[in-house]
């Protein structure tokens, strides 16, 4: 990745903060759009049955495309691709504005551009994960992901409350309008500044284009010759197993372990979303240690322990809880923070797209697997058992990676191939 730092423009942060300011506009109109949606089906329906649905709608195109749109990301050009992501989504976002200005809209139109847009995110996010890495200095990947880390808190606990006043005061089209003003905030800077792309690492005795399942394999086989990288990507999807239930099951043990309401429950997510801005700006800050593995390692004990104080809070002591929830939220920037930039440091410029790709499409399936198994488990043997005995796996993870050769290894090991070159 020498080479590749070397190629970066030497101000990169006023081009590269460019196009993230954009693209943060769109996120909260995103999470704007989403509460909003949720809101109207929960008002329309009142069926949990539907808010599954919409739930499914808006995983399976990441799910089932996830791998196919990050195979084509690594071939087409990125910032075109995410022009005409964004573009999309806001397109069906138009429309849907329409359909309820007009008073025509139906339940499965929602379904429709749920899942449009989900396809849109499917292109977009390995597109710009795989274009950060080319234009931000390896020395700042690990800032630029706290950065992220805290955007996503600040959309978590902003999005909620100005979405609910928004309800109040503007019909739901004009929201979706709102969507569709930050997604061109998004689009424009992408017109002035370029993207840069990587050559693709063909092998010379092969003289015709790979297919797109060939790509695929490929990323595979890239990930299978690298111990240290699967261990990584395993340790994360058993710790997205491990805690995206405990998000589900969180307004259970709020009214039925400690007997407390709505209110309550609205203060216990916002310690966490408090907990994320804070550790986001932390690692933004500070940077993280040399060896980012080290980083992340600590952040994953740190998020075992928050999840512990949850779960085996006593029903009296609802403050425990809430420091717990705190701590948690700090700990997932200082574990997703260091993991993501060196994802992006060490994985080849050119197979970007897709190793990220089959790396979100893996998680986000094996959240609902967790969620299915989660919920009979705890109410077979109780709301806080998943909550303390999630958090003491994790813990063990955190403490165990520490002992493990080739995760706290990754960094030094990497490919020993020349690295493709990179285009402006």
């Amino acid at each position: 990745m020498e080479n590749q730092s070397q190629s970066i423009h030497q101000k990169w942060a006023r081009r590269f903060f460019t196009v993230w300011t954009g693209q943060a506009f769109s996120l909260f109109g995103s999470a704007l759009v989403q509460f909003a949606l949720i809101w109207w089906l929960t008002q329309k329906s009142g069926s949990a049955t539907v808010l599954a649905i919409a739930t499914l709608a808006g995983m399976l195109p990441m799910i089932l495309l996830g791998p196919f749109a990050g195979a084509l990301v690594d071939r087409w050009n990125r910032r075109v691709i995410m022009i005409v992501a964004d573009a999309t989504i806001a397109v069906f976002t138009l429309l849907l504005a329409y359909l309820f200005a007009t008073d025509a809209v139906q339940v499965w139109h929602v379904y429709v551009i749920l899942a449009a847009r989900a396809l849109g995110s499917a292109f977009h996010f390995p597109a710009m994960s795989a274009s950060t890495p080319l234009m931000v200095p390896e020395d700042q990947l690990t800032r630029v992901n706290g950065l992220n880390q805290t955007l996503q808190g600040i959309n978590g606990l902003l999005a909620p409350p100005i979405g609910a006043i928004l309800i109040g005061l503007l019909p739901t089209q004009g929201i979706l309008l709102i969507d569709v003003g930050t997604a061109m905030l998004a689009i424009l800077p992408l017109f002035f500044i370029s993207i840069p792309q990587p050559k693709r690492h063909e092998d010379l005795q092969q003289k015709e284009k790979p297919s797109l399942m060939q790509d695929i394999r490929e990323a595979l086989t890239y990930i299978r010759s690298w111990p240290g990288l699967v261990a990584i990507i395993f340790m994360a999807l058993f710790l997205n197993f491990l805690l995206v239930p405990t998000g589900a099951l969180l307004p259970i043990l709020v009214t039925k372990h400690f007997n407390k309401g709505a209110l309550e429950l609205g203060l216990i997510n916002s310690a966490e979303g408090i907990g994320i801005i804070a550790g986001g700006i932390l690692l933004s800050i500070w940077g993280g240690f040399k060896k980012k593995i080290v980083t992340s390692m600590i952040g994953i004990i740190g998020l075992g322990i928050g999840v512990m104080l949850i779960g085996l809070a006593p029903s009296s002591l609802f403050m425990v809880a809430i420091i717990g929830c705190i701590l948690l939220g700090v700990m997932i920037p200082i574990t997703n923070g260091p993991i993501g930039a060196l994802l992006q440091s060490i994985i080849r410029p050119d197979i970007q797209g897709r190793v990220m790709s089959l790396l979100g499409s893996a998680a986000t399936a094996i959240s609902p697997l967790g969620i299915l198994i989660a919920g009979p488990l705890s109410d077979a043997l109780g709301i806080q058992v998943w909550f303390w005995a999630g958090g003491l796996i994790c813990l063990l993870i955190g403490i165990a990676g520490f002992f493990i050769p080739t995760v706290m290894d990754i960094e030094n090991n990497r490919e020993t191939t020349i690295q493709p070159a990179v285009s402006d």
